[in-house]
């Protein structure tokens, strides 16, 4: 009888201290709870590390050049979409001037994307590339027959430089992220600038999926860097590869949804959402969270506007504030979680990034680069139009309603 007395007057003076029975925040704060199951998901985390929020395709791309001409000993690339266009060959001219100077410079290029590109890398390109002592390759070739070649592709964004920089976020390398295009209009884009131990860790990525696609293995010791940064972010990096770490990614998001205490802030071009993630959102929004979601009015793909809609409308029926921006194209991969953490990445929340493709994320436990996200999210509140029933019915024609519906079943697939 004693003992169980006991038991009860531990279990109560949680309560008597002001916390709720299911309250956890006694214990845990939003970032706590998100890395530790974060590690339990068998990510890995650095400390000591300093990021930079790239908030322009002209930030991210000067920064580049920069890093990119200041290198000493190596450049390593890799990209889902890098356009053989003026802005692709500016760093191209850049790589081969570090090449002529004795920098080892490796360059993977998806190859699905780039068959899609309007100025597209030929063989003959590649071969030239080469020639000057840019070792290039194209992730997975696309032959015969191509069905196979459409599923796993590698989406990913990462430089690393001397292994002290690395670069990663939702911009690749193209004329229009400064030109914007007559489809879409403006890019509107987020990526990061790294410096500590994370890189590494986008290094050892680059280098498996290089060996995979050339054959050539790379000594990681040979291109450490010296781990140093003036920052102290903890950052945990989420790398998701098909079949091996397929789950990864939408674990992660909805793990970092789940420990929402307060609010939830999403950005993404094209979140028709995963099982997994949209159950988390579901839960957030009946435990009182807010949630607010930002998509994009524009798109370059012409199938998931209408899957939008619904998927949207949905969301939006269950207490979800859906924002639609109307400034150009909103390609951000962002969420911010309680003010306390973020992630930028290369991940869209739809089946290609959560179910297929090859993805890497930064999540960052750094409330300053956290209020930089919300803030960027406030002021582009100024140029979106809030989801009402109204507004639904005049964004999404009943055509563009209807085929959004047939899609329903299929939204794993975009």
């Amino acid at each position: 009888m004693s003992r169980l007395l006991l038991c009860a007057l531990l279990w109560l003076l949680p309560l008597a201290l002001g916390a709720q029975p299911n309250d956890h925040t006694l214990y845990y704060s939003t970032a706590d709870s998100v890395r530790l199951r974060l590690k339990e998901l068998g990510n890995t985390e650095y400390n000591g590390n300093e990021a930079v929020l790239l908030r322009s395709p002209q930030e991210k791309f000067d920064s580049l050049f920069a890093c990119a001409t200041r290198a000493k000993r190596y450049v390593h690339l890799e990209y889902f979409w890098l356009a053989n266009d003026s802005v692709g060959q500016a760093l191209i001219n850049v790589l081969r001037q570090k090449a002529d100077e004795g920098v080892e410079v490796r360059l993977l290029i998806d190859d699905y994307a780039n068959r899609k590109s309007e100025r597209p890398w030929k063989a003959k390109d590649i071969d030239s590339l080469n020639s000057i002592g840019i070792e290039a390759a194209m992730f997975d070739p696309y032959r015969f027959p191509w069905l196979n070649h459409s599923y796993h592709r590698d989406h990913r964004k990462i430089v690393v430089v001397d292994g002290e920089m690395a670069f990663s976020g939702g911009m690749n390398v193209a004329d229009y992220y400064l030109t914007g295009t007559r489809r879409s209009g403006q890019w509107r884009d987020a990526h990061l600038l790294l410096r500590g131990s994370v890189v590494g860790a986008y290094e050892r990525v680059f280098e498996e999926i290089w060996t995979r696609q050339t054959g050539e293995e790379l000594d990681s010791l040979s291109y450490q860097g010296s781990g140093k940064a003036d920052g102290g972010s903890v950052i945990t990096v989420v790398n998701r590869e098909p079949l091996a770490l397929s789950k990864r990614m939408r674990q992660a998001y909805a793990a970092s949804i789940d420990a929402a205490q307060t609010e939830v802030r999403i950005v993404s071009p094209y979140p028709t959402n995963v099982r997994m993630v949209r159950k988390a959102i579901h839960r957030a929004l009946r435990r009182g969270v807010r949630v607010m979601i930002m998509c994009s009015a524009s798109s370059d793909v012409r199938v998931t506007p209408d899957l939008i809609g619904v998927e949207m409308k949905r969301l939006a029926k269950r207490g979800c504030e859906v924002y639609f921006y109307e400034g150009g194209f909103h390609h951000s991969k962002t969420m911010t979680v309680d003010g306390e953490i973020c992630t930028v990445g290369t991940a869209n929340l739809d089946g290609r990034s959560m179910l297929f493709d090859y993805e890497i994320n930064a999540f960052i436990f750094d409330r300053r680069m956290t209020e930089q996200l919300n803030a960027i999210f406030d002021q582009d509140l100024q140029d979106s139009e809030l989801l009402t029933p109204a507004s639904f019915k005049h964004r999404f024609r009943l055509g563009q309603r209807m085929f959004g519906r047939i899609l329903v079943p299929l939204r794993g697939l975009f």
